[in-house]
């Protein structure tokens, strides 16, 4: 199978004849946020599009659960589609050894200046926008987003999916958590005392959205990351306000600037660790300068949850893919298979599995899992299992802890770990300090090198 869409709209072509679509219209927005986080929670639910919102225009449309099921996830990544959860992660780990950045390729024209509203034109409120979580602070416009910007100094675009609350028709918020590369080229147009220019998709078909949400290398723009996938160049068109490149598929854009002067009050927003991610404070915002949306646009809606959400179960494979062949790349022998559970957002909690070949092992392994990009970050739990254990399934992983590891002697601590505001376990004192570290448990549930061919046989 290969891609064969090119925007959202083929994407949910293919969907509806796999028979993954469920159309809704006249549904209560504010029921909208309880139905995304009853679908995200089951297994192989549909994809959800609904129309018709009172006090809405009619095909002013809104999808929610892109990756709620595997087929969907093969689908959007050119997969095929009979494929279990082994099988497929086994295709990403293949695909992503031969992911070479192929350049964005600007265009001239696009659907998405079907519809232009500049400056005093400007109204977001023409979107229909749910408030996703009871105790959100407003409702978020940006939440399966793509947030772009350009480091000043380098030239480099990075794309981000950072969350975007609709403060008003013509404000966006733009809350980045520190160190992510967004908030990077932020602060250095800041420290100059400069606007920062921002553009941000709010729809785009899901596989420039999957670009956007994982941790590709700095220096590299995730659309290049997107054309190396694809095997072909993303096609953008210049945004007319800020000169970032804008996918020339794009449902919904907006350009503006953020300004170091400039704060308002944001959240709380209910985050992907399960919890609402920090309270209501100060956070730079987006003053909207033009929106362009396509006749009949889509808003993706990828709301955080209690995990393993939306976002989570197409993550994990990506994660689990870079993680597994980053080990491979270190030369330690013996690397089984790797797994970012979903249920940890794909940090929280991390299995590797090996075939120990000499003491010790099992513990390297551990330590170089969480010396690794995608692991290093607000993470928690790294489990170390032999390859009898299916690292996919957390079953077979948690039996493995609890059968074959000592809490004695099989446990390794980290301190000072690094983690991030939207930890749940930091103390709110060390928060405001912006001590933003944890530690990290390494748990070793291989059987004991030393005694392994006596440790009594499985089922």
């Amino acid at each position: 199978m290969e891609l064969d869409y090119r925007d959202l709209r083929e994407w949910l072509d293919k969907v509806e004849g796999l028979g993954e679509l469920e159309r809704k219209e006249s549904v209560n927005l504010g029921d909208v946020g309880r139905i995304a986080e009853r679908f995200n929670h089951l297994e192989n639910s549909p994809a959800l599009l609904f129309d018709k919102f009172k006090g809405y225009e009619p095909g002013f449309r809104l999808l929610i659960n892109i990756f709620g099921s595997d087929r969907r996830i093969a689908l959007t990544f050119g997969f095929p589609l009979d494929g279990d959860r082994v099988k497929l992660v086994r295709y990403f780990q293949k695909k992503m050894e031969n992911v070479e950045p192929i350049p964005s390729e600007y265009v001239k024209s696009s659907p998405l200046f079907e519809n232009k509203l500049v400056d005093e034109e400007v109204d977001l409120y023409r979107f229909p926008v749910p408030k996703w979580h009871p105790e959100d602070g407003g409702p978020y416009i940006g939440t399966g987003c793509m947030v772009i910007t350009r480091d000043p100094e380098e030239g480099w675009v990075n794309v981000g999916t950072y969350r975007n609350q609709l403060f008003d028709e013509k404000t966006v918020g733009f809350y980045v958590s520190p160190g992510h590369h967004g908030w990077i080229h932020r602060k250095k147009y800041f420290e100059r005392g400069e606007p920062c220019p921002v553009a941000i998709v709010f729809g785009s078909d899901p596989l420039l959205f999957a670009g956007s949400m994982i941790e590709v290398p700095w220096g590299i723009c995730e659309f290049d990351w997107v054309g190396g996938w694809r095997g072909e160049p993303v096609e953008v068109v210049r945004g007319p306000v800020t000169g970032l490149p804008i996918p020339a598929n794009s449902e919904i854009a907006i350009e503006g600037f953020s300004y170091p002067d400039k704060r308002r009050e944001e959240g709380p927003f209910g985050e992907w660790t399960g919890y609402y991610g920090s309270s209501q404070r100060d956070e730079p915002f987006i003053e909207v300068k033009a929106v362009y949306y396509r006749n009949n646009p889509i808003l993706l809606g990828i709301p955080p949850q209690k995990p393993p959400y939306d976002a989570d179960k197409a993550r994990q494979y990506i994660k689990s893919a870079l993680l597994y062949n980053e080990l491979k790349k270190i030369g330690i022998p013996g690397i089984a298979n790797a797994w970012c559970f979903g249920v940890g957002g794909g940090r929280l909690l991390i299995a590797v599995s090996i075939k120990q070949q000499y003491p010790g092992h099992s513990r390297q392994v551990g330590h170089a899992v969480y010396a690794t990009p995608q692991a290093n970050y607000l993470g928690r739990y790294i489990v170390v299992v032999d390859d009898d254990i299916d690292v996919t399934d957390l079953n077979d992983v948690i039996w493995a802890i609890i059968t074959r590891s000592d809490p004695a002697t099989s446990i390794d601590i980290i301190q000072r770990a690094t983690s991030g505001p939207l930890d749940p376990r930091i103390p709110p004192e060390k928060k405001e300090k912006g001590e933003f570290y944890n530690s990290r448990a390494i748990i070793d549930a291989t059987k004991p090198f030393e005694w392994k061919d006596k440790f009594p046989p499985s089922l």
